[in-house]
């Protein structure tokens, strides 16, 4: 074990992330959906981005006292304790003073997603994302009518090219990038800002990977970004549209509570996107429980995030050894943020659909390819689980591999 893994697994002894937990039968969309998407049942999946850990003891609790309360009715997120918990986050996570007046909330990021692009453009006009894609939003963006236009990730050029173009109207990060879990420098966010207003495109940021961004590595908030270039000169993004959409589920392991939230810059906007929400989408009530998940995460939770990060990291460290040592000519190295694989593997010339066979048919393990998010060649493996599971899909991967080469 390199001292990365041995440093990770030190810093989680608070936490057990080693048990392995049983989602079958709980209609749990990575494991009993598995041939939704692969064909075949039973397969060992490393697939849809949500971890095999439980939440954070915090949020469990204060679920559970929740629950004990027993009414379970109609709710506000417009209240101090969950604007405030939130404006705490920001504020000892990312050092951010965050203006809570400018919050919206949402059922899920896509959610948000989608009403802040039918807000902001028409059908047939232009969308524009970094190539590999979230399939997420290839699904958003075509589904609308709009038409999706990708740029190779840290390609000013052709994304300047994209923006110029008259009927682009948007700009959609992933900040972090899903799948890559590359982390955006302030300086390239500055430059995206700069072109998106020199252009006139509105950008929306979705930043529901931000937490999970591992060490030596710094996510800057969009809003911090749009703000700072807006006081500078009175031209900056703060005085265009601009969005960030959020949510702690990603990052404290609770999706199926739903639940989002958003900062939008212009005050004209939100109050069109919270009408939107309320009366045309029926969604003035917020779970319950996704509000209190939400508080206990961001006022109690650091400390499980910070745990399960390291170990993460270590699960990284494990398969960058596995990799180096069988295919060295691969050079992976983990990803900056997320706990999310991105493999290249074009420099061993395998054929993706050969390989993606010999995974499902002879390893019995699920793992997504790289064409699902416009990168065939590519894998994502999903490595937010206890070390065992990870061991043995690096070992399917690596037996696959093998088998396909010879």
């Amino acid at each position: 074990m390199s001292e990365g893994a041995r440093n990770a697994v030190s810093t989680t002894a608070r936490y057990d992330f080693d048990t392995v937990i049983d989602r079958r039968g709980t209609w749990c969309v990575q494991w009993d959906g598995v041939a939704d998407r692969f064909g075949v049942d039973g397969l060992l999946p490393f697939t849809i981005s949500d971890m095999d850990f439980e939440t954070a003891p915090e949020v469990l609790a204060a679920l559970r006292a929740r629950l004990d309360h027993g009414v379970l009715g109609y709710t506000t997120w417009q209240q101090d304790d969950f604007l405030s918990a939130v404006a705490h986050w920001y504020g000892t996570r990312y050092g951010t003073d965050l203006d809570t007046g400018r919050l919206v909330y949402g059922p899920s990021v896509l959610s948000q997603l989608s009403q802040l692009l039918q807000m902001w453009t028409s059908e047939g006009e232009g969308v524009v994302v970094h190539t590999p894609t979230y399939d997420g939003f290839r699904k958003a963006v075509l589904g609308l009518g709009r038409e999706l236009r990708g740029v190779p990730l840290g390609d000013t050029e052709a994304l300047e090219r994209e923006l110029a173009r008259a009927d682009a109207k948007v700009l959609v990060l992933c900040s972090p990038h899903n799948p890559t879990g590359r982390v955006w420098t302030e300086a390239e966010l500055r430059e995206m800002a700069e072109l998106a207003r020199r252009h006139g495109a509105a950008v929306i940021s979705d930043e529901i990977h931000a937490d999970f961004v591992h060490d030596g590595h710094v996510h800057v908030p969009y809003a911090w970004i749009a703000d700072a270039a807006g006081a500078g000169d009175g031209r900056g993004p703060a005085d265009g549209r601009w969005a960030v959409i959020t949510s702690a589920s990603k990052s404290f392991n609770f999706p199926a509570l739903t639940g989002s939230y958003g900062i939008i810059g212009d005050p004209v906007d939100r109050a069109e996107y919270l009408r939107r929400m309320e009366t045309a989408e029926g969604l003035a009530s917020p779970a319950v429980l996704s509000l209190t998940a939400h508080i206990a995460a961001y006022r109690e939770g650091a400390a499980w995030l910070d745990a399960v990060r390291a170990y993460v990291t270590g699960n990284l460290a494990m398969v960058a050894e596995r990799l180096d040592a069988e295919f060295p000519e691969l050079a992976w190295v983990p990803p900056q943020a997320g706990y999310l694989a991105w493999i290249d593997l074009r420099p061993l010339g395998v054929d993706e659909e050969a390989l993606q066979r010999v995974l499902i048919e002879r390893e019995k393990v699920a793992i997504m390819p790289g064409s699902v998010y416009g990168a065939p060649g590519f894998l994502r493996l999903n490595l937010g689980c206890p070390r065992s599971k990870a061991e043995a899909g690096v070992s399917a991967l690596v037996r696959g591999l093998r088998t396909v080469r010879a």
